[in-house]
């Protein structure tokens, strides 16, 4: 493997997760439909706005590259759902599937040899595709901790998570 290829991977890797922590598929795995929209402690949202928040951050990003007229969400309340919305089952898995993908759009980008990582955005030459994946690695392993730590703190984790 030639290095700009292992770069790209290793890049890639990052945005997955899992070489320091858990991956994303496996930190949200058999969560509790009764921990869905249960506030955490001492906190102003639930499990699912977090990962809604992931996925927006992560998807807002991912049209920042591809789409020059595509237009970010307000800042801060863009980013994150109403604090009084609630999701279903169904809903919090359309929100890990819609990250999974997404997740995997920017994955092709960065592995396209054809990709200039370090090229101007066209549309926004102070920034690069090689600093939008990094901020979105960033973010979401961030998140996942904080998500990791939430999963134990509210009980979702284990076999208090059936209770």
């Amino acid at each position: 493997m030639d290095a700009q290829s292992d770069f790209r991977r290793q890049l890639v890797d990052g945005l997955r997760g899992g070489d320091a922590h858990q991956d994303y598929e496996e930190a949200a795995a058999a969560f509790p439909a009764w921990a869905i929209n249960a506030f955490v402690p001492n906190g102003t949202y639930t499990p699912w706005h977090l990962l809604e928040h992931v996925r927006i951050t992560q998807w807002d990003i991912l049209q920042y590259i591809r789409e020059p007229s595509h237009v970010s969400p307000a800042w801060p309340v863009g980013y994150w759902p109403d604090p009084s919305s609630t999701a279903t089952s169904e809903q919090f898995q359309a929100t890990l599937s819609a990250f999974v993908a997404d997740r995997q759009a920017l994955a092709t980008i960065v592995l396209d040899p054809a990709t200039d990582l370090t090229a101007p955005l066209p549309h926004a030459p102070q920034h690069t595709i090689l600093r939008e994946a990094r901020i979105v690695a960033n973010h979401n392993s961030y998140h996942l901790g904080e998500f990791g730590i939430l999963r134990q703190v509210m009980g979702s984790w284990g076999p208090r998570a059936e209770t």
